[in-house]
Formats: C-alpha cells, sequence, structure tokens
C-alpha cells in the first residue's frame, strides 16, 4: 500500500474510534477517482441508516460528470435528505482521511445547507 494511502487510513480510523467514543451517528464520505459516496451510521457504527452515491441513478442528470463539485453538491443535499427521513438531524463528520477541500468540503457545505447539523 502507497505511504499516502496508509496514511489516509490512520487518519480515518482515529476519526472513527472518537465517533464510536461520543456515541453519535457519523456521516462518513468516501471518494474513488469515478465515484462519490455519502453513509450516515448508527452510534454504534453497526447500522447504516441512509446512503447516497453518484452511482445512484436520477440523481445527476444525464451525462453529467460524477465526480466534480456539482456531483459532490447533489450527494450532500440528498444524504441529509435521506438522514431527515431516518429521523436524524446531526451527525459526526467522518471524512475517511480524505482533506477537507473541493468534493469533501462541498458535500459538507450542501448537507449543512439541506439541514445536517454536524
Amino acid at each position: 500500500m502507497h505511504k499516502k494511502n496508509t496514511q489516509r487510513i490512520k487518519k480515518a480510523t482515529r476519526t472513527r474510534a472518537k465517533l464510536r467514543e461520543l456515541g453519535v451517528p457519523s456521516l462518513s464520505v468516501h471518494k474513488t477517482g469515478q465515484h462519490l459516496y455519502a453513509q450516515i451510521f448508527s452510534g454504534d457504527g453497526k447500522t447504516t441508516l441512509a446512503a447516497v452515491s453518484t452511482q445512484q441513478k436520477g440523481l445527476l442528470a444525464d451525462g453529467a460528470s460524477r465526480t466534480n463539485i456539482e456531483a459532490a453538491k447533489a450527494v450532500g443535499k440528498a444524504i441529509a435528505e435521506k438522514a431527515k427521513e431516518a429521523g436524524v438531524e446531526s451527525v459526526g463528520f467522518d471524512r475517511s482521511g480524505f482533506i477537507y477541500h473541493g468534493k469533501i468540503k462541498a458535500l459538507a457545505e450542501a448537507a449543512r445547507e439541506a439541514g445536517l447539523k454536524f
């Protein structure tokens, strides 16, 4: 495994341990070269309460990029709506060790604007 990815995973592990210690639901974000994923886990980390990704049909317009900031904003808004449906209003943010910049920042801000608190 590459050093950069190993460091990212270490950061993610620390964050997840702290979120489980606090016992709050967590908004976990993961990105690849082609897609962006967001999930909300219960306080114990065992149950997925809501999930959204750029792979879902109807989230983005046909032919729209699935890897840009606009796609991240769409995922953020959708995950906030699903969280409200699941009865979750406040979460801890697990960015999976990714830097809070670009797509991760856009997703977080869109989720906040849609009413999710973290």
